[in-house]
């Protein structure tokens, strides 16, 4: 059953880098959202305080709706509500948002094209519930949809800002979401949060390291590792996942000869096809390492082990670096 309440806060606290104590942040901008537009909808797919939509159901309950497990009613009624002139916004976890209610969302909210926003928890690999819960292919199947909008804030900040975004630009958006352990992502200049905006966490002349979600907090780290070792990585946080900043991530590359995309998701269709997609339709002739969940099917357990058992860490990124300047000193010699 997915009617398990708490998980990600639970589950997800034995973080890869040091725990960040969080409040309902999501659930707040939620709320503050509904209090500013009387158009905005709380749907549930009984899945209510694991997806902070408690605090809009106790403040704002005439405009709070729960489907239970029914994620395909769910979807279809959003759809209703948009075409009616309400902004839904639907909460479950992100596999039986995509995987299980994909007919849905493909033929209710992506061809249609109507103002449904999708708040997807529980991406990647998150949970100890195994198989059924861990959501490494969503960022494939939503990117495979015309008409849909892919964000994945990599911090608190920008996840209250993603939902005020996503809430005023008309069409489809897919909100990947993760309520435990983000941590604070330090930029070089402020940061302006823009739908479909790359944004530089920190330059380097070497390498570029394209990252999302809480995979920018550890390319950081990876980036401080690997200067140690000689190499200049650039970092940036590519929240937008679709449409993708393709003249950013070609600047990026066009001018460093190393290039490492890392995301908690498979290296199937998710960040790493999308800008391994833009450096070859643009011609650049870059060395790319992809870090990602190759092609298996995950198991469960805490966020640490699963992060060591499947390569998402700073080391990880480092050795795929490693690697790519490895490949380019051959293509030299040859």
């Amino acid at each position: 059953m997915n009617s398990v309440e708490n998980i990600d806060r639970d589950f997800a606290t034995s973080a890869v880098t040091a725990p960040v104590v969080q409040g309902p942040i999501y659930g707040e901008a939620l709320v503050e959202l509904g209090q500013q537009n009387p158009d905005v909808f709380c749907l549930s797919g009984d899945l209510t305080p694991a997806t902070e939509a408690n605090l809009f159901r106790d403040q704002i309950p005439e405009r709070f709706l729960n489907f239970g497990i029914a994620e395909a009613n769910m979807i279809g009624a959003a759809g209703g509500i948009a075409r009616s002139g309400g902004i839904p916004v639907v909460h479950s976890f992100s596999v039986f948002l995509t995987r299980r209610a994909y007919d849905q969302v493909a033929m209710q909210v992506a061809y249609p094209r109507t103002n449904v926003k999708l708040a997807g928890f529980l991406p990647g690999l998150t949970t100890l519930l195994g198989v059924s819960h861990q959501a490494i292919d969503d960022v494939a199947l939503m990117r495979a949809l015309p008409n849909m909008t892919i964000i994945e804030p990599a911090d608190a900040d920008e996840l209250r800002a993603s939902l005020f975004a996503a809430a005023k630009m008309n069409g489809p958006v897919y909100l990947r979401l993760r309520r435990a352990d983000l941590q604070p992502i330090q930029t070089q200049k402020p940061r302006q949060f823009e739908i479909g905006k790359g944004q530089l966490v920190r330059d380097g002349n070497d390498a570029v390291i394209f990252a999302s979600g809480m995979m920018v907090s550890l390319a950081v780290q990876a980036a401080e590792l690997l200067q140690e070792k000689g190499i200049s990585a650039a970092v940036a946080n590519i929240h937008t996942i679709k449409p993708l900043d393709v003249e950013f991530v070609t600047s990026l590359v066009r001018d460093r000869r190393l290039v490492i995309a890392a995301e908690n998701h498979s290296i199937i269709g998710g960040l790493g096809s999308a800008v391994c997609e833009a450096v070859a339709e643009a011609g650049l002739g870059a060395v790319v390492e992809r870090v990602g969940i190759r092609d298996v099917f995950a198991e469960g357990g805490t966020t640490a082990y699963l992060f060591q058992k499947y390569g998402l860490s700073a080391e990880a990124i480092v050795d795929a670096c490693l690697r790519a300047e490895m490949r380019a000193g051959k293509g030299k010699q040859a």
